[in-house]
């Protein structure tokens, strides 16, 4: 099971997965040129969002599918500090599973 972790740090933010950086899926589609970042709605939580998802999906087109309701629901809401594992992105996924994305 993979773990997912971001904190704000002096030098910025940190994001990573199983303790490595984790990609920014860039190559898949680029909302930001900024990084990431969480707590609200906009394009560097969008691309946060994209980064976990591809990675934890391994799918492109199912990632890209559900970017927008994870971004909002999740990214959007994650303190300065935040860990999910593989299990509580399969649960949010769920969760929105059906819901429709305004």
């Amino acid at each position: 099971m993979k773990v997912y972790s971001g904190d704000r740090t002096i030098d910025g933010v940190k994001v990573t997965v199983d303790g490595a950086p984790l990609d920014p899926s860039v190559n898949v589609m680029e909302f930001s040129k900024n990084g990431f970042e969480w707590s609200y709605e906009g394009p560097e939580p969008r691309q946060l969002a994209l980064a976990i998802l591809v990675d934890h999906l391994g799918d492109k087109a199912a990632a890209m599918d559900a970017v927008e309701s994870f971004m909002r629901a999740i990214v959007a809401n994650f303190g300065n500090e935040w860990e999910m594992t593989s299990d509580d992105i399969d649960l949010a996924l769920t969760a929105l599973d059906g819901k429709a994305v305004a």
